[in-house]
């Protein structure tokens, strides 16, 4: 199946499946952009702040993380899709740093579905996102629930009853 090219509603989300993101390589400038505008702590704008920290070097933010995971999401998968956005998040983990020079990679895992009972066009998504650095070090995990549009709401009428 080309990611890029498939259009995904909620019937393509099934229980089990993995889609692939990145990669993105992640620059020094691009940490120091983000962090001066949304996160400006000093082991995120200079590196020497950075190697004299717990963190090891210039990192980028937690939330410049998540920011990439969603660009990397829109890339794979959501971007063309039936998307109508998520309610919340269950949880986010950040696991090592992100450095300058890192390339991150990952994959989401569809863990669970179901069709709204208040609106049968609408499906919710509960998926796993893990991210890696270029040495097969997890960095990153989160968890949320994304709401889709279903292609044929009456193809899956029984599943509204679960």
């Amino acid at each position: 199946m080309d990611m890029k090219l498939h259009h995904y509603a909620y019937e393509d989300f099934t229980i089990g499946l993995e889609l692939p993101l990145g990669p993105k390589e992640v620059t020094a400038e691009e940490i120091v952009a983000f962090a001066g505008e949304f996160d400006p702590q000093p082991f995120h704008l200079d590196e020497a702040a950075g190697k004299a920290s717990i963190l090891g070097g210039l990192a980028a933010s937690g939330w410049h993380t998540i920011c990439m995971l969603m660009r990397m999401m829109c890339d794979a998968y959501i971007t063309g899709s039936t998307s109508q956005g998520a309610p919340g998040v269950d949880f986010v983990k950040w696991k090592k740093p992100v450095l300058a020079g890192d390339t991150l990679s990952g994959r989401t895992r569809v863990l669970d579905r179901r069709v709204s009972r208040s609106k049968p066009d609408l499906g919710f998504v509960t998926v796993h996102h893990e991210l890696f650095n270029q040495n097969g070090e997890s960095v990153c995990e989160a968890q949320h629930v994304a709401m889709f549009l279903l292609r044929d709401p009456q193809g899956l009428v029984k599943e509204a009853a679960r």
